[in-house]
């Protein structure tokens, strides 16, 4: 089912009114709250993820609608719903709690277990992407007009750097060995799940990994939606698509069981066996 203009545009202009909330709060300040281990929740996270479910409610009133920090939604998934909305209020939590630009305020739409369209906004940076399949990719500055927003490809040559993106607990991890068997690699690191896949939409990066399992669908839908719509490889470690349902999502905590990669088509056909190799011979953790 697709979405209609008016409706992309009520959620364009939801996602950017929480987004300058969010940036003017980051100012202001706020509270705190340890939700687990190295899991932190602030009060701006809480008043955002009410906004977006009110105004997602009463755009889509027949459809779930999951989002973080209402832990009661994710009941939705376990219901069959064939349309499914999924909402980060503030996607990078760290970088906005420690006063750093890569966070994100992020709703994304899965339809029979697919993302179809997704919306990211950058506050700090003041820009929002979005998109679909259906609609094309498109970002705006400011109060500017929207703009297109062309996928770039990053030439793959061989001797010549190259970028691949991924978080600190990866890197950590798997960096050493990644720095050995990856000829001209230089890692990218940032805050947030979605804006990390736009370093590779854009041509900052050839590929992104996340690996550490700690990925739910309210960080994954919105940006993968968009890696869709330019035409990116989005899969496991073994090559086959990422799945949105059980078995491959816990469906009591939306956690994804697959690692993820996205990457333009030549990266990922000649990276991807290596990070594959040197993910399975890495020691265990203890």
């Amino acid at each position: 089912m697709s979405l209609r203009p008016a409706d992309c545009y009520a959620i364009r202009h939801l996602v950017t009114v929480c987004g300058d909330y969010a940036r003017q709060q980051a100012q202001i300040g706020f509270q705190v709250f340890e939700k687990g281990v190295d899991d932190y929740v602030t009060t701006v996270d809480r008043a955002l993820d009410a906004k977006l479910l009110a105004g997602l409610q009463t755009l889509f009133p027949e459809d779930g609608i999951i989002t973080e920090e209402n832990r009661a939604t994710v009941r939705q998934i376990q219901v069959s719903q064939r349309r499914l909305w999924f909402v980060d209020p503030i996607d990078g939590t760290d970088d906005f709690i420690h006063g750093r630009p890569n966070y994100a305020v992020m709703v994304g739409y899965l339809l029979d277990g697919q993302p179809q369209a997704g919306w990211i906004h950058a506050p700090a940076h003041g820009k929002i992407y979005w998109g679909s399949r259906e609609q094309g990719l498109f970002w705006q500055q400011g109060y500017d007009s929207p703009q297109p927003l062309t996928p770039v490809h990053p030439p793959l040559i061989s001797g010549q750097r190259w970028n691949l993106v991924i978080g600190d607990q990866d890197r950590r991890r798997y960096g050493a060995d990644l720095v050995r068997h990856l000829p001209g690699m230089s890692f990218v690191s940032l805050g947030s799940f979605g804006l990390k896949v736009l370093q590779v939409i854009t041509g900052q990066a050839g590929l992104y990994i996340y690996l550490n399992g700690r990925v739910k669908l309210w960080d994954t839908v919105g940006p993968l939606a968009l890696a869709h719509a330019a035409g990116l490889v989005c899969c496991d470690l073994d090559g086959n698509p990422l799945r949105f349902s059980e078995p491959h999502v816990d469906p009591d905590t939306v956690t994804h069981r697959q690692p993820i990669l996205v990457g333009w088509p030549p990266y990922m056909a000649q990276f991807r066996p290596v990070i594959q190799r040197v993910v399975a011979t890495a020691p265990a953790l203890i």
